[in-house]
């Protein structure tokens, strides 16, 4: 089958790595089911993979991609595949489980023709969602939804603040913020993308590191080191950031006085469970809100879209049609 999958790894050159080629077709163990892939949208989480974060030689050559969106080959339904891969017997969140893992870390990705996944890790795809939407619902936008309705505590009527504004998982969140009557204020580096984030429904843009008109209930954070100084400058006496990412760097300025003085709080937040996958799809479905695509491209043109995101060169996500 035609695969997207590192064979080798390079922290300073993620792309060199990169293959588009044939690799054997997956066979579902019992308790998992094959999914013939429709489409597979990217993910910074494949670039770091490239970069060998999360990864070890010994596990490539290793298929990317954590989304998907295709064919249950066991029941012939249509659905969505829910990336996070617990550990056999884990009961609960299954953010929280210790020996948890994403698709392309221990298993092979879904950037591929057909990907296998354990049966609990598909959910139905409604009918009202094209393959390209579906396929990028459960990493970027999983991310945003459970940054936004799980861990900000924020309330409709309430101030946000979207650093980073035109990426997969920002402007997921501008959009469903937005949609769920929050206030939100969004940051990006040029012109051009604080008008999109306009389009993307923030009420007012401004310039990285700009000062805003008035402190924030909460910040959702994904730039990470560039941008984690204003973020907390920006917040309200108790407000808090809540943080998926850190595409810019791992090492910011801690600024521990202003963290205690003003009671700041900081929350992680990674991925979403399987639950809250289809309480997304619920919100799509109810607010008619879709994810913005920046682009459809061929499976074989992965490595431009790699590129391409490697750069900030888009807004919103980049689909793969399988």
């Amino acid at each position: 089958m035609r695969a997207v999958y590192a064979e080798t790894v390079n922290p300073e050159n993620p792309l060199a790595g990169l293959v588009v080629g044939e690799r054997p077709e997956p066979i579902a163990p019992d308790g998992w089911t094959r999914v013939a892939v429709k489409a597979a949208s990217l993910n910074h989480h494949d670039l770091w993979t490239l970069r060998g974060v999360g990864i070890t030689e010994d596990r490539l050559p290793m298929i990317l991609g954590c989304d998907a969106a295709g064919i249950d080959e066991s029941t012939g339904d249509e659905v969505v595949v829910h990336a996070v891969i617990n550990a056999e017997g884990w009961v609960g969140d299954e953010t929280l489980d210790p020996g948890r893992s994403l698709l392309s870390e221990r298993h092979q990705g879904s950037l591929a023709e057909y990907v296998v996944v354990p049966k609990h890790n598909v959910v139905p795809k409604p009918a009202e969602l094209s393959f390209a939407e579906a396929a990028c619902l459960s990493t970027a936008w999983l991310t945003a939804y459970r940054m936004l309705f799980v861990n900000s505590e924020l309330r409709p009527g309430q101030t946000v603040l979207v650093q980073g504004a035109t990426g997969g998982v920002a402007s997921a969140c501008i959009s469903m913020a937005r949609a769920a009557g929050l206030r939100v204020f969004a940051t990006a580096r040029t012109e051009a993308k604080q008008r999109t984030a306009l389009e993307l429904g923030a009420h007012e843009s401004f310039p990285s590191g700009a000062r805003l008109p008035e402190r924030v209930d909460a910040v959702l954070e994904t730039v990470g080191e560039a941008t984690w100084a204003h973020s907390l400058r920006s917040l309200k006496p108790g407000g808090r950031v809540v943080i998926s990412g850190s595409t810019s760097g791992s090492n910011p300025p801690a600024d521990l006085s202003r963290v205690f003085f003003l009671q700041l709080q900081v929350i992680g937040s990674t991925m979403g469970t399987k639950a809250e996958l289809v309480d997304l799809i619920g919100f799509l479905r109810a607010t008619g809100l879709r994810p913005h695509i920046d682009r459809v491209i061929a499976l074989e043109d992965a490595s431009d879209g790699l590129a391409a995101m490697s750069r900030g060169d888009l807004i919103g996500k980049i689909v793969l049609a399988v």
